[in-house]
């Protein structure tokens, strides 16, 4: 049987680049910090973004992570592999893959 499941959207909010870089081929890649409310607490939460300045695109995962240390590690993994915006989720799935 089905049913219908109510959940509350989480937002990031007040969100501040941590760290960027912008890479040889044109690509910005950002850490961004923000906080998310979760059963009355707030919890602070660290994002990736990647944009390419030529064609405007841009991808982000506003809560990638709890641990600055792993969000830094895989930004930076992103910038050394000159990852492109459209490929960033299927990254994040490879990062997660071999973290966990």
């Amino acid at each position: 049987m089905f049913g219908l499941i109510k959940k509350k959207k989480q937002e990031v909010r007040d969100r501040t680049i941590y760290m960027e870089v912008f890479g040889d081929n044109k690509v910005s890649y950002r850490v961004t910090s923000g906080k998310i409310t979760c059963e009355d607490a707030e919890i602070i939460t660290y994002g990736v973004e990647v944009e390419n300045s030529r064609t405007g695109q841009r991808e982000v995962i506003p809560d990638f992570s709890r641990n600055i240390e792993d969000a830094v590690d895989f930004a930076e993994m992103l910038i050394v592999g000159r990852t492109p915006p459209f490929r960033l989720y299927n990254h994040a799935l490879n990062y997660l893959m071999i973290s966990i």
